[in-house]
């Protein structure tokens, strides 16, 4: 089964940066792709970003520029490195991860396998 632990999450101003990492179980395949959604109080869940096991990356259209996905397959690892934050990237982030599919799906949160927890990222004005 594969398990998915989100962390680095916290507290900053707009304009810094901020670091995500997601771990995944040992048994997760290595041809997996790995994800980021996030929610907001109130709002649907929302692609923030996908890299697949080739390092392919994808991103929302809110974030591109300013958010980087990496991805370590030996360690079984993702980082997103969040810059430039603004008020509006405040929510919740889960890390995902699914089979490889048609990347049409990736934007919908029904088209992923597992998920982490979630950690809270807050960006205060």
């Amino acid at each position: 089964q594969v398990q998915l632990v989100e962390s680095g999450g916290g507290l900053v101003q707009a304009g810094d940066s901020l670091r995500l990492s997601c771990a995944a179980s040992a048994q997760t395949p290595g041809t997996y792709t790995m994800g980021w959604f996030r929610q907001a109080p109130g709002k649907e869940r929302e692609f923030v970003g996908a890299i697949t096991s080739r390092l392919y990356t994808y991103y929302g259209d809110s974030v591109k520029a300013r958010f980087t996905l990496a991805r370590d397959n030996a360690k079984k690892t993702m980082d997103l490195q969040m810059d430039a934050l603004k008020p509006e990237d405040t929510g919740i982030y889960y890390c995902t991860t699914r089979r490889p599919r048609n990347a049409n799906s990736l934007f919908d949160p029904s088209e992923w396998d597992d998920w982490g927890q979630g950690t809270q990222v807050t960006v205060s004005s």
